[in-house]
């Protein structure tokens, strides 16, 4: 028989009850969604990042693209320079809160099949991104 050795945290330390807002990365950057699908990969390029959260003429979230999607777009055969990444977000208007815990925001990602999620305030502005870390 193997023992485990079991150490107590407090109740609140657990997934079931750590917000969001707790482990979230700053959202970094933030474009437009009327942004072409060029320069969306340029500016990730510069800020050596592998997602951009993309926001609406009022600042409003709308969504997250990642590199690789851009270059499976890129890639594509119907591809034109004049795709502008609010065209790539029909699927992706989903979105976390930073109250939300992270049993729930990871169950609806793993449910979505998704990496990470744009966190939103109460206006629906982009204040971080929640990523699974495996």
């Amino acid at each position: 028989m193997t023992l485990v050795q079991m150490q107590l945290r407090p109740a609140s330390s657990g997934p079931l009850h750590t917000m969001v807002a707790e482990v979230m990365d700053a959202s970094g950057p933030q474009v437009c969604d009327d942004m072409s699908v060029e320069v969306a990969l340029s500016v990730m390029t510069a800020a050596r990042t592998h997602r951009l959260v993309v926001c609406d003429q009022d600042g409003q979230c709308t969504g997250l693209v990642t590199r690789a999607e851009l270059a499976a777009v890129r890639a594509s055969s119907a591809y034109t320079d004049r795709v502008q990444l609010r065209n790539l977000l029909v699927d992706h208007r989903l979105f976390t809160s930073p109250v939300t815990t992270l049993a729930e925001a990871e169950q609806a990602m793993r449910t979505r099949q998704l990496d990470a999620l744009p966190v939103v305030d109460g206006q629906g502005c982009a204040v971080g991104v929640f990523a699974l870390s495996s």
